[in-house]
């Protein structure tokens, strides 16, 4: 009489099939969602961190009435942000440097000055004959 054998081997004894995770808690999956929201989380806490040292800096300059606390990057961005303004304002300011740019900065304000006084010259020149107009009875 032949005796088969019987497989006595438990699960654990047994070869990991193909693509099965090995003894992993989470599969890859939920622990790159779990790795990036911990990282959000971090990111965020940072942020929110540098807001409220920004908040207490300005608070303090308030307080002190000095501004040495603020930034030299926010004041270099905040001068590139209106030097930019003024480019656009000064016709052909987009072209030159800062020097010329506040050369032809003064001389366009000189010519608008020019030109306002010219508009209320004729203003008040045409009101003038229409004054006239109405005392002649037109």
């Amino acid at each position: 009489m032949e005796m088969t054998q019987h497989s006595t081997a438990t699960s654990s004894d047994r070869e990991p099939e193909m693509g099965a995770p090995k003894n992993r808690s989470l599969s890859c999956g939920k622990q790159c969602k779990k790795l990036g929201s911990l990282a959000r989380a971090k990111s965020r806490k940072r942020r929110d961190l540098k807001k409220l040292q920004q908040k207490r800096k300005k608070t303090a300059v308030v307080a002190n009435g000095n501004d040495g606390g603020l930034e030299d990057d926010d004041n270099k961005a905040e001068v590139e942000r209106k030097m930019e303004a003024l480019q656009r304002i000064v016709p052909g300011g987009v072209d030159l440097g800062v020097d010329k740019l506040f050369e032809e900065t003064a001389v366009y304000i000189l010519a608008l000055q020019g030109q306002v006084k010219a508009m209320r010259a004729l203003a008040n020149f045409f009101e003038g004959l229409e004054k006239e107009k109405r005392k002649l009875g037109g």
